[in-house]
C-alpha cells in the first residue's frame, strides 16, 4: 500500500480516525527524498494498522503552519486527528519502527513464519 497523498483539504478526514504518519516533505529536500522508500515500506508494513500520509509543504501551507512545522522532513503521528508524537529530521527506519510500534503494537511476525506447538 502507497502512502495517502494530504492536501490542505483533506488532512483532517484523512487523520481524523486512528492512527496516522504524517510525513511533511517538500521535493526540494534531500533527507525528505533519502526516507522516501522507507516511508512506502512502512505504508505497507503497518498497513491496517496506521494510516501512512504524505504532505507536501510547499503546497500545503495552512496545515504545515498549524503544526508549527519548521524544518523537514518532519513525521507527526496523529491519533483521532490530536498530534500525539513526532520525529525530525532523516532517521534510521527502526526510529520509525519505535514510534509506531509504541502506538500500534509491535510489528507482526512476516509472514511464511509459522509457530509450532508441542502436544
Amino acid at each position: 500500500m502507497k502512502p495517502v497523498e494530504l492536501t490542505d483539504s483533506n488532512f483532517g478526514q484523512e487523520t481524523s480516525e486512528g492512527l496516522t504518519l504524517v510525513d511533511f516533505w517538500a521535493p526540494w529536500c534531500g533527507p525528505c527524498r533519502i526516507i522516501a522508500p522507507v516511508i512506502e515500506e512502512l505504508a505497507g508494513q503497518y498497513e491496517g494498522r496506521v494510516k501512512i500520509g504524505k504532505l507536501n509543504v510547499d503546497d500545503n501551507p495552512v496545515t504545515q503552519g498549524q503544526f508549527r512545522v519548521m524544518s523537514i522532513p518532519t513525521l507527526i503521528l496523529f491519533k483521532d486527528g490530536q498530534p500525539v508524537e513526532g520525529v525530525v529530521g532523516a532517521q534510521p527506519k527502526r526510529a520509525f519502527e519505535a514510534l509506531l510500534d509504541k502506538y500500534a503494537g509491535a510489528t507482526p511476525v512476516s509472514a511464511g513464519t509459522e509457530s509450532v506447538s508441542a502436544n
